[in-house]
This record gives C-alpha cells, sequence and structure tokens, in this order.
C-alpha cells in the first residue's frame, strides 16, 4: 500500500472473520492508525491518583504523539502536548515528578504555566507585533478529556466519533469492579511502572486482551505438575490452566462480553472463584465489612471480571490488579507500559503483594508476559512472508454475526478480535 492509499482499500482489508497481514506489517497503515484512531478515539490517559499534587505530572502518548497530564493549581487535571509552542521539542522529559508552578523548555527557555499556557519566552521583544505570543499556536494546548472514578481518557479530536458516555457506558462495571474492592472506595495507581519494548506490531497486544484462547498452550511452560499457576494474587493458590478433556473446556465456559465500540471485557478465569483465605485476606475483609457491611462486602468480592479492554491502548486486569498501557512506535515495535493498582485502606501488606506478584506475572523479566511476547514476535516475523495473505479470526464465528451490538459468546471464540478490527475499519475508513 501507499502512503496515500484509497479509503476503499482500506474496507476491503477487515472482512468478517478475516483481517489482511498487511494491518500489522505496513508502514503505511501505521501512520493512518495515529492519525485516524489515535487522532480521533477516546485513549487512556493515566489515573487521577498518579498526580495528586498540583506541579504533578506524568507523561505518556497518545499514538506516537508525546503528551503529559499535569495538576494545576486550581485543582484541575489537564491533558497537554508534550511540545514547546516556540520550536517543536519535548518539553518535559521525565517518566513523572514535579514541575512546581512551570514548565520550562530547555532549548530555549520558554516557560509554561502547569495547564499548558504560556507564561514567558525570553527576549519576547525580539518578536513583532504581528505575532500575538498569547495564541494557541505558542502554548502547550490542552486536549479534551473525560474521566470515570478518576480514569482519564483523551479525545485529540475536536468532534470525537463517538461520545464518551457511549465509550464507555457499559464498561463502568470494570471500572466499578475494582474501585469498590477498595475499602475507602478509591484507587491509587502507581506512577513507577514496569515498561518494556517488543518486536511486534501493537494490535498484537490488543488482540491478545481478547484471547482466552491461548493460556493453555501459550503458558504452559508456568504450570506446576497439577496444571495449576504459582499464586498470582493474596489469599488464593494459583488457578488452574488445564485445557479440559470434556467437549466444552474450563475455558469456554467463562463468558466473552464484546462491545460494538471494539471493548470487550472476560469473566471469571477457571479457578478464580475460590474461597481466599489467610490472616491478610481476613483483615481486609475486616475493613470492607466495616465500610459496607457484610452482605456488600461479600458482593464486592465475588469474581465478576478477569480482565476489561478499553480499545485502542487500555487493559484493566483485575486477577493481577494493574493497569496495562499499549504505547505504539512503530509498526514493528510496541511499547507496554504495567503500572501496579492499589486499594486504598487495604492492608498494606496486601498492596504489597500486588506489586510481588507483579514482578512475577507482567514485569519484563516475568514468567507470563514473557510467554506473550515471544508469541508477539514470531506472529510478526511469520506475517512478514506475502502468502497466505489473511489471518483468519474464525473461531466462534457465525455468518451473519451481530456486528452492531454488544454479544456474549464462549470464552475461546475470537468474537472480541473481530470486534477490535470493526471498531478499526470505522475509524480508518470515516
Amino acid at each position: 500500500m501507499s502512503a496515500a492509499a484509497p479509503i476503499h482499500e482500506l474496507a476491503d482489508l477487515v472482512q468478517d472473520d478475516r483481517i489482511h497481514r498487511t494491518l500489522y506489517t505496513d508502514p503505511a497503515i501505521f501512520e493512518l492508525e495515529m492519525d485516524k484512531i489515535f487522532g480521533r478515539a477516546w485513549v487512556f490517559i493515566g489515573h487521577e491518583s498518579q498526580v495528586p499534587n498540583a506541579g504533578d505530572f506524568l507523561t505518556t502518548t497518545i499514538g506516537t504523539r508525546p503528551v503529559l497530564l499535569s495538576r494545576h493549581s486550581d485543582g484541575q487535571v489537564y491533558v497537554l502536548y508534550n511540545r514547546c509552542g516556540h520550536r517543536g521539542a519535548l518539553v518535559c522529559n521525565e517518566h513523572f515528578g514535579n514541575t512546581g508552578k512551570s514548565f520550562r523548555c530547555a532549548y530555549h527557555g520558554w516557560t509554561f504555566r502547569t495547564d499548558g499556557r504560556l507564561l514567558a519566552a525570553p527576549l519576547k521583544n525580539g518578536y513583532p507585533e504581528c505575532y500575538d505570543l498569547r495564541g494557541p499556536e505558542f502554548s502547550m494546548n490542552a486536549i479534551q478529556t473525560e474521566s470515570y472514578r478518576g480514569f482519564i481518557f483523551a479525545c485529540a479530536a475536536n468532534v470525537p466519533l463517538m461520545s464518551f458516555e457511549d465509550y464507555i457506558n457499559l464498561m463502568k462495571p470494570t471500572i466499578d469492579d475494582i474501585v469498590d474492592r477498595a475499602p475507602e472506595g478509591q484507587v491509587r495507581v502507581s506512577r513507577k511502572a514496569h515498561r518494556y519494548v517488543y518486536y511486534g506490531n501493537w494490535k498484537e497486544q490488543t488482540d491478545n486482551a481478547g484471547d482466552v484462547y491461548h493460556p493453555p498452550y501459550g503458558h504452559e511452560s508456568t504450570m506446576t505438575q497439577g496444571e495449576r499457576q504459582f499464586q498470582r494474587r493474596e489469599g488464593q493458590d494459583g488457578v488452574s490452566l488445564a485445557e479440559g478433556t470434556a467437549a466444552l473446556s474450563p475455558w469456554d465456559q467463562l463468558r466473552l462480553h464484546v462491545l460494538p465500540s471494539g471493548n470487550n471485557c472476560i469473566g471469571p478465569i477457571p479457578g478464580a472463584e475460590k474461597e481466599r483465605t489467610g490472616p491478610v485476606w481476613a483483615k481486609y475483609m475486616e475493613s470492607l465489612v466495616l465500610t459496607h457491611g457484610k452482605a456488600r462486602a461479600t458482593e464486592i468480592v465475588k469474581e465478576k471480571f478477569h480482565a476489561g479492554f478499553f480499545w485502542p491502548n487500555l487493559i484493566l486486569h483485575m486477577l493481577s490488579q494493574h493497569v496495562r498501557v499499549v504505547h505504539p512506535i512503530a509498526v514493528d515495535k510496541t511499547e507496554v507500559r504495567v503500572y501496579p493498582i492499589e486499594l486504598v485502606g487495604a492492608p498494606e501488606e496486601m498492596n504489597r503483594a500486588v506489586i510481588r506478584y507483579m514482578n512475577v506475572t507482567h514485569s519484563p523479566a516475568s514468567l507470563i508476559q514473557t510467554d506473550d511476547l515471544e508469541c508477539f514476535r514470531r506472529v510478526q516475523l511469520g506475517l512478514q512472508r506475502t502468502s497466505p495473505e489473511w489471518v483468519i479470526l474464525g473461531r466462534g464465528y457465525r455468518p451473519g454475526e451481530n456486528l452492531e451490538g454488544a454479544i456474549q459468546d464462549f470464552g475461546t471464540s475470537e468474537a472480541a478480535i473481530r470486534a477490535h478490527y470493526r471498531a478499526w475499519k470505522k475509524y480508518m475508513v470515516s
């Protein structure tokens, strides 16, 4: 494909049960995705707890565009383009920190308020009167944002293709599920993250967010002889990854919830319903009962979801209690950042354990995430060849499948991945 590929050619690359391999390998398609998807969709930026004080910031990206999350002196949180209004240099180079009352560009000293407005331009008398340095072209412009229970999303387009309410509405229960687990009704998302880069397209990670077909095979090396994984959270032994011998495996029995927005959520995985025990868990339940009463506390800890995926870049993981954010770099290079989630009011031992378990499951040297990254690398290598041209996503496919409404399917269906690409097509051709 050329960089100026006609829209009808793009539309042909996504069919009901398959996608063309060039969606993973063509640099021109990648560049269009950065504008048409990441430039117009609701993209997860961060959590309010990551910038608790005035002057706090967190740097991130919208696609390949550098942006930052900033808490201004009025207490409001802004998402700003991380770009100097003078010569375009990256203003903030650190991953997070506190800048005080202003951001200062290292190149020529231009200084900006923490809401993005230009504060000072050195030797500004050198600019003729035809330039109004108060204009938006000379600022670190703010991007429109929306949030739900502290989770902040931004859209770079003036008019989003989908309203935030339509985007977030049916996914609210996944956020509620994890926030309600906190005895004080709030979560704290770490500013420090596990960061790793893999050789592969960004959609290989997002495909994986709706794929419950792979665990018994891709993560087989993490199983014990009893076909159980190591412990992944406080108060519970490892879950079973057994394939099962019945016609309907345990992984088929969980429910996959698929939305037309491209979002999806995965129901509890096999073994997750097992009762949690131990002194730390008992201490946690005491604090939850004190806040909500026994009946509500019992309902809160009942397993409802394994993970939720907010297309195109956020994975909210309940079992391992983290936020995973996908950052495209190039057509064959992707960065992933994993931020632990602490439950405010839970025992400190329990919150520390989240980080300890995450080192085992989703760090750069972990036992689980590294399996996935190796598979992504192999997919990227395999799709370089011109034949076969198509990637078939036919598991659970039914001709005439509902393409517009929310659906539920068996766990190992590829319905969620097909929904990702219906959303991809909608954004890319409109």
